[in-house]
C-alpha cells in the first residue's frame, strides 16, 4: 500500500487505483494523486487476464481504474481532469484559456503520438510481451521506437528552452503525461539522458517531487531496473 500524507482539507479516507506497473498513463494518475496528496491504496491488475471483477468496473478492459469518493473512473485523461475539478489545490491545470489548451495538447501529444512512436515500441515490445507470453520483440519496432524517441527529446528540448515547464511556467498535467511516459522507457535504460541537458535537469525535478516516491520503487518480476533508476542525481 502506498500512502501519501494527508492535509487539512477533507479527502476520502481512501482511494484505490488498479494498475499495471509500466503503464503510462496508471503513472500520470499516480502522480497526480501525489501531487494532491490523495492517500491510495495500489492494485496491479493483469488486463490481458481479465476477470469478470475487472470487466464490471471497465467493461472496455483498460487500467487504470480509480475507485474514490464512491465513484468508479476510467480513462487516464478525463481522471486525472475529475481530480482537477474535485480537489483543484495545488493547482495541475492553468486558469487562461490558451495555457489550459497547450496542456491538452501536450497530453495528446504524449499520451497518442509519443505512445504510438515510442513507448509501444519498446516498453511494450521489451516488457510486456513476454509478460503476455506473446512470444518474442519485434526487431524492427524496438529500431523505429530507438529512432523515434530521438525525435521527441529534441522537441522537448526546443519547449523547455523557451519554458520553465513543458507548457509554460508553472508545472501542469503535460508535464507529468510526458514524465509518466519517460519513466517507463527509463525502467528499461531507453532514455539517453546525454542527449539534451535540458531534459535531464527537467526530469530530475520531476523525479525528486514526493509524488514520483512510489513509482520510483516499482520492481516489476523478471525485469529489475536499472542502477539509475532511483537516483535522483543521475
Amino acid at each position: 500500500m502506498q500512502v501519501h500524507v494527508l492535509s487539512d482539507r477533507t479527502l476520502p479516507l481512501t482511494a484505490r487505483l488498479y494498475h499495471n506497473a509500466l503503464s503510462p498513463f496508471c503513472r500520470k494518475v499516480r502522480l497526480s494523486l501525489g501531487e494532491k496528496r490523495i492517500e491510495c491504496v495500489l492494485e496491479e491488475e493483469r488486463y490481458w487476464e481479465p476477470t469478470p471483477d475487472f470487466l464490471r468496473r471497465n467493461p472496455a478492459g483498460k487500467v487504470p481504474i480509480l475507485r474514490i469518493d464512491g465513484r468508479t473512473l476510467t480513462e487516464s485523461a478525463a481522471i486525472c481532469e475529475w481530480l482537477e475539478e474535485k480537489y483543484p489545490d495545488p493547482a495541475l491545470m492553468p486558469r487562461d484559456a490558451d495555457t489550459r489548451h497547450e496542456v491538452r495538447r501536450l497530453i495528446g501529444w504524449f499520451d497518442d503520438k509519443f505512445h504510438a512512436e515510442v513507448t509501444s515500441k519498446l516498453v511494450y515490445e521489451r516488457v510486456n510481451k513476454k509478460v503476455m507470453k506473446l512470444g518474442f520483440p519485434d526487431s524492427k519496432n524496438v529500431k523505429d521506437g530507438a529512432k523515434a524517441i530521438k525525435f521527441h527529446l529534441d522537441y522537448m528540448t526546443r519547449l523547455l528552452e523557451q519554458r520553465r515547464w513543458l507548457a509554460g511556467d508553472a508545472m501542469t498535467l503535460a508535464d507529468f503525461a510526458a514524465a509518466a511516459h519517460l519513466s517507463c522507457l527509463d525502467y528499461i535504460s531507453d532514455v539517453d539522458w546525454h542527449r539534451s541537458e535540458v531534459v535531464k535537469d527537467w526530469y530530475a525535478k520531476i523525479k525528486s517531487r514526493p509524488a514520483f516516491r512510489s513509482i520510483l520503487a516499482d520492481q516489476v518480476p523478471g525485469f529489475p531496473p536499472p542502477a539509475h533508476y532511483a537516483d535522483l542525481d543521475f
